[in-house]
């Protein structure tokens, strides 16, 4: 039922103000991302490794993706379940059920619609996650999607040049003298 509410819901949307209510809702901030490994590896270098693993499954099982798509998306990661058995996808959602619990709390903290998205993801895996708690937990977090936090990720620090920039001086940098040549001239 509720999924219904939701579809009903989004068809009598105006495309555009959908689509701006979705950037609203997924594209500020990270804790709100559905590029998946964003919430378990963020910016590490463990992510990029996860990325190319994540791939070879897909091609291993017949799924080709554009050069412009990440496959820790979870539209294409749901895209790419819609083609498995059964058993397999819903191992594939328990596997992720603790990303979709966090964001289904998430959604529901900010009122999104999506959450019941989510929370159906969370059924489809195993219904273990706690809700209750994952809201509480959501309840306590700082928002990262505001214009000031969003500002403050992109804040660039102030330059200071002269004596009062931190841990410089106005002494002309160090330089080596140029090594002569030590090879020998032919007439």
């Amino acid at each position: 039922q509720q999924l219904r509410s939701f579809v009903q819901q989004l068809l009598a949307t105006d495309a555009l103000d959908a689509q701006a209510a979705w950037l609203a809702s997924f594209d500020r901030g990270r804790s709100m991302s559905l590029l998946l490994f964003e919430h378990i590896h963020g910016e590490s270098r463990d992510r990029g490794q996860a990325m190319v693993d994540l791939v070879e499954t897909y091609r291993r099982n017949g799924f080709e993706l554009d050069a412009r798509e990440l496959p820790d998306y979870l539209p294409l990661l749901l895209e790419f379940l819609a083609h498995r058995p059964g058993s397999d996808a819903r191992e594939w959602l328990h596997h992720i059920g603790h990303i979709a619990g966090m964001l289904a709390a998430r959604a529901a903290e900010r009122e999104l619609p999506h959450r019941v998205l989510f929370e159906i993801l969370v059924e489809a895996g195993d219904g273990k996650a706690d809700l209750q708690a994952l809201r509480q937990r959501a309840s306590e977090e700082v928002r990262d999607d505001t214009a000031e936090a969003m500002d403050r990720l992109w804040e660039e620090e102030a330059v200071r040049f002269g004596a009062e920039a931190p841990a410089e001086d106005c002494k002309p940098p160090v330089r080596s003298p140029a090594r002569p040549s030590h090879r020998e001239v032919q007439p």
